[in-house]
């Protein structure tokens, strides 16, 4: 008698053991060669295929991977982070109500101009159905949201960009919502804030989108002159002509850790100074280090940084207050 086992690994999904005993006094050879064919051979009408059920038992967008590190999360671990890495502190895109749920005080966040949408004045081939795309994909109506609301417990009117709607490009609805922003926080005499994400200027809409570049930039103007605080933040990415108008006019100029900023692509900074530029030419360290930043905040710390700013800048807007509106009395008259 002849007794052996055999196992089989089918990529760690099944196990197989096979015993078998074969007593060759009992058959001949041609039947042992078929009994020993009929072991081995593999019967597809066996195999083991997940059903959808088995599917459904992981449900999907349950996990999330990292873009620098590769470790996997639950999503929601991610989320409640702030979308940073927990491994590596890689700051991940998020979208505009996940950002401003994460700086304002809860139901403070009053929007403005929800209603602009954008048309196609150049007519685009299939631009708009592009936009309703993206609409339906977001939930917004365009690539930025405005509004005004308490951030521990301090007044700002606010912009934050939305990379996930056409990456953030700047059209004429862009530029309009940006610069109402800026004027009624003129108006209202809060001080303003936007956290940029953009890959410049909108190609569909032309020229008319490069001319926000300057509408933004003398709303700004009107603001700074009238006394106005602006703090722009700058995230991953900032490019093109958002980075060559409103998101360098801050007060205060800040980035994210990691964040893609910068005005031409890097290969076209190449091909045209005919120079290989450093490794980390256009990140958020490169320009703080070279002076163009004033600080690099981690996600975590925004809050608290920009609630010290605007606590500081409304006591000095309450002391220069305090200053002008002295009187003298001399001769009985108001000086």
């Amino acid at each position: 008698m002849l007794s052996f086992e055999i196992i089989i690994d089918t990529y760690n999904l099944h196990y197989f053991t096979f015993k078998c005993c074969i007593i060759f006094s009992e058959v001949n050879f041609k039947g042992g060669v078929g009994l020993l064919k009929r072991i081995f051979t593999r019967n597809k009408n066996n195999t083991t295929i997940p059903d959808e059920k088995a599917k459904q038992d992981v449900p999907a967008g349950l996990m999330t991977k990292c873009d620098n590190c590769s470790q996997i999360y639950y999503r929601k671990e991610v989320e409640k982070n702030l979308h940073v890495c927990p491994n590596c502190d890689f700051h991940h895109q998020q979208n505009a109500w996940e950002r401003i749920n994460s700086l304002f005080d809860e139901g403070t966040f009053v929007e403005w101009d929800k209603q602009l949408k954008s048309e196609n004045p150049l007519n685009f081939p299939e631009y708009m159905e592009k936009i309703e795309k993206d609409r339906k994909k977001t939930g917004l109506n365009e690539a930025v949201v405005t509004g005004k609301g308490l951030i521990g417990g301090q007044t700002a009117a606010f912009s934050v960009m939305d990379a996930g709607f056409r990456m953030g490009s700047m059209g004429s609805v862009v530029g309009e919502k940006i610069a109402r922003a800026i004027e009624n926080a003129r108006e209202l005499q809060l001080p303003y804030i936007i956290f940029t994400a953009s890959g410049g200027a909108r190609m569909q809409e032309g020229v008319l989108s490069l001319m926000q570049m300057a509408k933004t930039s003398v709303a700004i103007k009107r603001f700074s002159e009238a006394g106005g605080l602006m703090i722009s933040v700058m995230t991953h990415p900032t490019t093109g002509g958002v980075t060559a108008s409103f998101a360098s006019l801050g007060d205060y100029n800040f980035a994210e850790p990691g964040a893609l900023i910068g005005f031409a692509g890097r290969r076209v900074i190449e091909q045209t100074t005919r120079e290989k530029l450093p490794s980390d030419f256009q990140t958020a360290e490169f320009l703080f280090k070279h002076g163009q930043l004033d600080r690099i905040v981690h996600r975590h710390e925004m809050k608290d940084l920009l609630t010290t700013l605007l606590k500081i800048h409304a006591q000095d807007n309450s002391a220069t207050s305090s200053n002008k509106t002295f009187v003298s009395i001399k001769g009985g008259q108001s000086v």
